[in-house]
């Protein structure tokens, strides 16, 4: 089964967000697609992926989504290309896959939960099944920066200097196996 990661990364939080992701996808069997969406003209972004293209989305299992939070929504590159799914939408392609989100922040009240929560709708709108991250999840209690219920998060600092802690990188990881075992789930 192949779970899409797809991310938006300006200054590599969400990047490294998006490695540990993966790594709990691939911990669960299943493979993970790493992409990318262009950015915006004038911005610095991180061209270590490939760039997603539509047949990604169709031909995908399940989907996890990253973005930084841009005052409390996602990064207008992920926004503008899901603004050019509609074909998808129409076909239903992505109906009853699951889907999960993670973010980034520079700061402890940066819209971390608001920019997740945003970036659940045009999933809502294409039918998926959303999933979150239960209190189970030990490094949920104990996180002092990011993480929160409705997906994985980071608190990057103002100069971008906060490395994911342990907790965070735990939180992207559970994720990442959370969403891969409903993917097997809902298939068999």
């Amino acid at each position: 089964m192949k779970i899409l990661v797809l991310y938006y990364s300006r200054n590599g939080a969400v990047a490294n967000m998006a490695q540990k992701v993966a790594q709990g996808i691939e911990k669960s069997g299943c493979e993970a697609i790493i992409r990318t969406v262009p950015s915006l003209s004038g911005e610095s972004h991180d061209d270590s992926a490939s760039y997603v293209s539509l047949e990604d989305l169709t031909q995908c299992d399940g989907l996890a989504l990253g973005s930084p939070a841009r005052f409390g929504n996602m990064a207008a590159p992920m926004k503008q290309f899901w603004e050019t799914t509609s074909t998808q939408w129409l076909c239903g392609d992505l109906i009853d896959k699951p889907a999960a989100v993670f973010t980034s922040s520079s700061s402890m009240h940066g819209g971390n939960e608001s920019t997740l929560l945003t970036m659940m709708l045009p999933l809502l709108h294409h039918g998926m099944i959303i999933q979150g991250l239960p209190y189970s999840e030990p490094s949920l209690n104990a996180t002092t920066m990011g993480g929160t219920p409705y997906g994985a998060s980071h608190i990057a600092g103002l100069k971008n200097q906060n490395p994911l802690s342990q907790d965070e990188q735990n939180l992207c990881i559970a994720l990442g196996f959370r969403l891969a075992q409903t993917a097997k789930k809902l298939a068999s």
